[in-house]
């Protein structure tokens, strides 16, 4: 009996010491314990200006809650997107590559019955890799990265989604007259069709920005006991421009029509954000919860009247103003507050920051574009996160090249240009004479990129004509 009391215990012992030699040899980076891993928001509004925030200096609209974003952890100063629309600024970010490297290069026709107008399926979204590590993911509001069945949300890596497929949406519910998204025909017959929650029409009661809000809420407490995502695309302040009589009172003092309800549509936002960050702290998990905040492209002024603040352009250019955007971001546990970045960074530093911070990058089929931004925030590195930074407009045959130094070069068919945006923020001083050397290897540069880029794959907004006489984009 004691003899085998004796056998069984060296048995066991050797099997602990194979245990824990196998698990010496295991990457401990590769799978993080799930109690550890962080939760992670994304909230992006939709045609917000540079200067419409408080942390960017807006006075006129108050943005308290979206400014503890900025407090709570680290404002980035100089913060890129990828383009100067809607749909190739989102694409970008979810899949952290240049969208010219699939085609998706223009805000898409509305096409709920074609199989061909989408972000392709060859592209690994960052919800559908997050999906794979058993993270819980949402996303609501606004798609638009492909009406037909194939593109929708929830058969790109979202568990669920509410919200509306296209490129806007009327914002009070007595408007949603088309009872679904096939029923609309285009784009503007988007904007009225009901919001569905994967793909079910809901009769919903409240104001837009209220009910994304609300969802969002609903969906932290009911997943705040595993790792989540939320992907919460606000569609204000994209036009039109519509707010409830209990925003627009807070701004009565605003003499422009436009402005006052630009600015209720962003305080709507804003209250949004602050439920969420309350939830976050009722529910014991702020602490480990990424919130990223940040505008798709810069503000349309002569659409929503939206504020730039000092930057040239706006939304549809390649100035500071079309893809300059408002970008914050907090992690308490990795992140100290207070903190400010002034080196360019990018929409496309999303998915690699959180991929590299899960120790997932090596299981991305493709190479991104992105880097990961914590050993920069953090000190741990001290150069830039780009060397260079590039945009393309196909259609219109512009680009744009961002060195780190400050110097950006502008080309089109008619012009070339050369600004230095780190002490010409306004890029008012062509200074291309004076820096021929540097325009030609920014030049250079370019010319290397684009190679790698491929045309657009789908039809834009305003080629509805080629698309109706069947010729291939």
């Amino acid at each position: 009996m004691k003899q085998a009391t004796i056998k069984s215990f060296l048995f066991s012992t050797s099997a602990l010491l194979l245990l824990l030699t196998v698990n010496a040899f295991v990457d401990d980076r590769s799978i993080p314990a799930a109690d550890t891993r962080p939760n992670i928001i994304i909230i992006i509004t939709d045609d917000q200006g540079y200067g419409d925030v408080g942390f960017n200096g807006c006075s006129d609209i108050q943005t308290p809650n979206i400014d503890k974003i900025a407090a709570n952890g680290v404002v980035f100063t100089q913060a890129y997107v990828t383009y100067a629309v809607c749909a190739p600024s989102r694409a970008g970010l979810l899949t952290g590559r240049y969208q010219d490297r699939f085609g998706y290069s223009r805000n898409p026709l509305y096409k709920p019955n074609d199989p061909n107008q989408g972000l392709s399926l060859e592209e690994t979204l960052l919800p559908q890799l997050l999906q794979q590590h058993n993270y819980t993911t949402m996303a609501i509001g606004k798609w638009h990265l492909g009406a037909h069945e194939k593109y929708r949300p929830w058969n790109r890596g979202f568990d669920t989604f509410f919200g509306f497929l296209g490129g806007g949406h009327r914002y009070h519910p007595n408007e949603y007259t088309i009872a679904n998204e096939d029923s609309a025909k285009n784009e503007a017959e988007s904007y009225k069709t009901k919001l569905t929650r994967n793909g079910v029409p809901v009769d919903e009661t409240m104001y837009i920005t209220d009910a994304f809000s609300r969802e969002a809420v609903n969906f932290i407490k009911r997943s705040s006991k595993q790792p989540f995502f939320l992907y919460l695309a606000y569609n204000a302040p994209h036009a039109p421009l519509q707010a409830t009589e209990s925003y627009l009172k807070r701004y009565e003092h605003v003499k422009d029509t436009k402005r006052r309800t630009y600015a209720a549509m962003v305080s709507a936002v804003d209250d949004g954000v602050g439920v969420i960050l309350a939830t976050l702290q009722e529910q014991g998990i702020a602490d480990n919860t990424i919130v990223i905040f940040l505008s798709d492209n810069g503000g349309p002024k002569q659409d929503n009247a939206s504020d730039n603040g000092h930057l040239r352009g706006g939304k549809g250019t390649l100035f500071e103003g079309g893809i300059r955007v408002p970008f914050a971001m907090q992690w308490p546990m990795r992140i100290k507050s207070h903190t400010t970045y002034t080196k360019p960074v990018s929409s496309l530093d999303i998915f690699a920051t959180i991929a590299d911070e899960l120790h997932i990058t090596s299981q991305v089929k493709k190479p991104l574009d992105g880097v990961n931004l914590l050993p920069f925030i953090n000190g741990l590195k001290n150069e830039a996160p780009h060397n260079y930074l590039y945009w393309r407009q196909y259609d219109q045959k512009r680009y744009a090249v961002l060195h780190a130094s400050g110097l950006k070069l502008h080309l089109s068919d008619t012009s070339k240009m050369l600004f230095n945006v780190s002490s010409d923020i306004g890029e008012h001083q062509n200074i291309i004479q004076q820096e021929a050397s540097n325009s030609s290897m920014l030049l250079a540069k370019k010319n290397e990129w684009e190679a790698q880029m491929i045309p657009p794959q789908i039809w834009g907004l305003n080629q509805e004509k080629q698309y109706q006489f069947g010729k291939k984009p």
